[in-house]
């Protein structure tokens, strides 16, 4: 599990930790371990530290001095370092005297910065720290644009990027390698910033953190909350899932759900709706039962919406009256956009919805009485859009996208690590909320449920697209789930 704690978090268990340090050997800390990854990175690149040329990118404050100390040991190991100050009052003074001691060099001149920076074989990246809220200020805006060739390396975030959120409010500075400090930070883990972060490294310093709100699961937890039967499971120990989904307008998303739940680890799917003909041809251990939610029989979970069309409202209405988890997706958001959180007043029971961004507009709609928000702005924004929506609605949000979020209510959230651009295909969507049901059906938490979801349905589509990447359609997603949660249970078995 990545752990992501934010930035107060940070500061906080920062000083405790000085508190009891002789002055500046934390910051000590940091500056080897990303010296040390620098190193490494040069070797990789060149095949020694010695005479390779580095750039410290040095702003304000400890982000600056981490930088400049890094450089220092770079230098006494006979890199040719210049430091290239972009705020030289307010520079480091410790970073910088050790940086000039080691024979660095130190550049005021912003023209001769920019023409270090383009030929440097590495660059380090600390212009603003973790504390930093908005684009980069003027002065540092040319070194984004600049051309480079060699490895830029991000002092605990890349500049310009919202630690706590990953949001871009401007222009940043684009990492090849951000090396953090003590823990994740959010923003590094979820678009848009995490596009900017490139590899991820992590250097402990020793931090005392509380438990993170901010998660992302790895193989190892995600294979601890895969469902396994037992000697005495039956389909109904393990779980039937209820799937509500296809119109005659879109019977493929019928399939699609009934696909990726068979694949779930429920025991069972039980389909209502339209396409029961084409799902029992397609999919013959489906249990098919004519009408709606209400009449349908057992479940332990109900999947609502994908392709539901005209359907969709009384069988979301017949779902939600259930004492059973509901996930809503597709054309049942819409009908809950309408309703309003007051449709879920009441449940005991969890309800996980699972928007994209444009779904989550509506959503947040209903929720407020107001005008849509433009999806491009939720996107941007993904973390506080999660989690707005699990406040407005009192249910967990799965939250689409190039980064999926998951939040619950209370505000904790998980972020999706895994996944392909190729994913972005008709049906995909159908395929997720399957797996979901069928999870919550074998009895997973809903915030698991929903975060081995995403996880699993990530895989999946990389192990359909395979190297170097190639379209897939949404049904070889689901036809890749039982080899990646193979995959997934082998790698826990060898770490064992």
């Amino acid at each position: 599990m990545r752990n992501a704690h934010r930035v107060e978090q940070v500061r906080a268990a920062e000083a405790e930790l000085m508190a009891r340090l002789p002055e500046g050997a934390l910051m000590q800390r940091a500056a080897a371990g990303l010296a040390a990854t620098c190193a490494r990175l040069l070797t990789r690149r060149r095949g020694r530290v010695y005479g390779s040329r580095v750039v410290v990118l040095a702003g304000s404050g400890d982000n600056g001095g981490d930088a400049l100390y890094a450089g220092a040991v770079l230098a006494r190991r006979g890199a040719r370092v210049s430091a290239v100050l972009l705020a030289p009052e307010r520079a480091h003074a410790g970073g910088l005297a050790a940086l000039r001691a080691a024979h660095g060099q130190v550049v005021l001149d912003q023209e001769v910065g920019l023409a270090d920076f383009s030929r440097a074989d590495l660059v380090l990246d600390g212009i603003v720290g973790i504390g930093g809220r908005g684009g980069l200020r003027a002065e540092a805006v040319p070194y984004a644009r600049a051309a480079r060739r060699g490895t830029v390396v991000a002092v605990d975030v890349p500049s310009g990027v919202d630690a706590d959120t990953g949001e871009v409010a401007g222009v940043a500075l684009r990492a090849d390698v951000t090396v953090c400090f003590g823990t994740y930070k959010p923003g590094l883990l979820i678009d848009p910033g995490a596009g900017y972060a490139g590899a991820v490294q992590l250097v402990g310093i020793g931090l005392d953190l509380p438990p993170a709100d901010v998660s992302a699961l790895q193989h190892p937890a995600v294979a601890e909350l895969l469902p396994e039967p037992g000697a005495e499971s039956d389909k109904y120990r393990r779980g039937v899932v209820g799937v509500a989904a296809g119109s005659a307008t879109y019977p493929g998303a019928a399939l699609l759900a009934v696909a990726g739940a068979l694949h779930g680890g429920a025991g069972a799917v039980r389909y209502v709706g339209t396409a029961a003909e084409e799902v029992v041809r397609r999919f013959p251990e489906t249990l098919v039962t004519e009408g709606g939610p209400a009449g349908a029989g057992r479940v332990q979970a109900w999947v609502v919406g994908p392709g539901g069309g005209e359907g969709a409202r009384q069988a979301l209405a017949e779902a939600l009256a259930s004492d059973v988890p509901v996930l809503v997706d597709a054309d049942g958001l819409t009908e809950l956009g309408r309703l309003g959180p007051g449709a879920l007043a009441g449940r005991t029971a969890p309800t996980l919805l699972t928007p994209h961004t444009g779904e989550a507009a509506r959503l947040l709609a209903g929720a407020d009485g107001g005008a849509p928000p433009p999806a491009d702005e939720l996107a941007a924004a993904r973390l506080a859009t999660a989690r707005r929506l699990a406040a407005a609605y009192r249910a967990t949000v799965l939250l689409k996208g190039s980064t999926t979020v998951v939040a619950d209510p209370g505000g904790a959230a998980r972020v999706n690590p895994t996944g392909t651009s190729w994913l972005a295909t008709a049906g995909s969507g159908d395929v997720l909320a399957g797996l979901a049901g069928s999870l919550l059906a074998a009895g997973l938490p809903v915030l698991d449920a929903a975060s081995v979801a995403a996880y699993l349905h990530g895989l999946a589509g990389r192990h359909a697209a395979s190297t170097p990447g190639a379209p897939v359609t949404a049904l070889q997603v689901a036809a890749a789930l039982p080899a990646v949660w193979r995959q997934v249970r082998a790698s826990a078995t060898a770490d064992e």
